[in-house]
């Protein structure tokens, strides 16, 4: 993971925590200042050596964070949970 410092500009900056759908039906969650940037990083196979195998990718969830530091610790929530949970958090998008 990229470290980037904390400056004052991070606290005007919306952060996202996402999982994508891979072309395997895998799951990959990441977090990201420009969400649509970032899928485009992904599918172009210059994001995350994880998907780059497994392409194309789709976005299946998204959720706002406060801030860089509670995106972080949200991806790890997510990242710590059990596909089963993953896959219910997702059904929550779509209700």
């Amino acid at each position: 993971m990229n470290y980037l410092p904390t400056d004052e500009s991070d606290k005007s900056t919306t952060w996202y925590v996402y999982i994508v759908r891979c072309a395997d039906n895998t799951l990959y969650t990441g977090m990201t200042n420009d969400l649509q940037r970032r899928i485009a990083q992904h599918n172009a196979g210059t994001a995350a050596r994880y998907t780059r195998a497994r392409l194309p990718v789709s976005l299946v969830y998204q959720e706002e964070a406060g801030n860089r530091s509670e995106a972080l610790k949200r991806e790890y929530a997510i990242k710590q949970l059990s596909r089963k949970q993953k896959e219910k958090t997702i059904g929550h998008l779509d209700s």
